[in-house]
């Protein structure tokens, strides 16, 4: 039986009922139907098709070849998968270069794949498209500290928002992506007490990975929770399948352990 209720439809409106109500969000990324079918199941509320797939289903070294057309492909069959979850889409790297072109891109997420949220990277640049985005009636999760598409620009997969400046100045980007209209922002790999600053200072639901269970809600790589990713799992990440023994068990194991809060622990942020 789906952990969900046939009237619990997850939408933008109860994820901020949440954040308000003190009750954690539980997401995950899938890139598959049947994958999408377990984490319905389960009871995560926000299932997200990352361009994560362009590393764990393609085998790139970076998220940065994935093309809108791989991320329609696999949002559709994610999307067949779903009835309680709400889907989120990453817009892949230059999609969203202006204003117009993110617009036409988002659409085709919310018409093609029946996505109900879009998230993009970066920070006070990105306002105007969010603007725009939201003026349009598309859903926007913003995203801030370690971006994915910028990895050579930073210099590789590093904790951001560790001095004060950089910190100050992530505090001001999250409160003006909030102003132009994201209805959630997501945090990568972002120092402990920084995240649970901007959680508590933004009236949106803040999503973690590597930042603080302070947050609202937390996310993780599908593939990471089921001990399968190539490499080693990030700091940040923990295999719930190893003690589970089934995917079902780890991904409800991984959903219990957010929402009591014992996932994430001190050994999966950074100070």
């Amino acid at each position: 039986m789906s952990a969900h209720s046939q009237s619990n439809k997850i939408t933008v409106t109860s994820l901020h009922e949440k954040k308000r109500a003190g009750e954690k969000i539980v997401c995950l990324t899938a890139y598959d139907a049947s994958f999408a079918h377990v984490l319905d199941e389960s009871g995560i509320d926000i299932v997200l098709v990352g361009d994560s797939l362009g590393m764990v289903i393609q085998g790139e070294e970076t998220t940065l070849p994935v093309t809108v057309d791989d991320m329609l492909y696999h949002s559709k069959a994610v999307a067949k998968g779903l009835q309680h979850s709400l889907l989120m889409v990453d817009m892949p790297y230059l999609s969203y270069t202006s204003a117009e072109q993110a617009l036409e891109n988002a659409g085709h997420f919310m018409k093609q794949a029946n996505a109900q949220m879009v998230k993009l990277e970066g920070g006070a640049e990105q306002a105007d498209i969010v603007s725009c985005l939201a003026q349009h009636g598309i859903p926007v999760c913003a995203h801030l500290g370690l971006q994915p598409q910028r990895v050579h620009k930073i210099g590789g997969y590093r904790v951001q928002g560790r001095d004060q400046s950089a910190a100050n100045a992530m505090l001001e980007e999250a409160q003006l992506l909030e102003q132009a209209g994201a209805d959630m922002m997501l945090l990568e790999c972002v120092p402990d007490a920084l995240a649970e600053k901007i959680s508590q200072t933004l009236h949106i639901p803040v999503i973690g990975i590597g930042a603080s269970a302070a947050c609202d809600g937390q996310i993780l790589v599908l593939y990471d929770i089921l001990g399968i990713s190539m490499g080693r799992i990030p700091k940040f990440s923990h295999d719930f399948i190893a003690e589970a023994g089934s995917v079902e068990a780890a991904v409800r194991a991984y959903a219990d352990a957010v929402r009591n809060g014992t996932f994430p622990g001190k050994e999966h942020v950074f100070s």
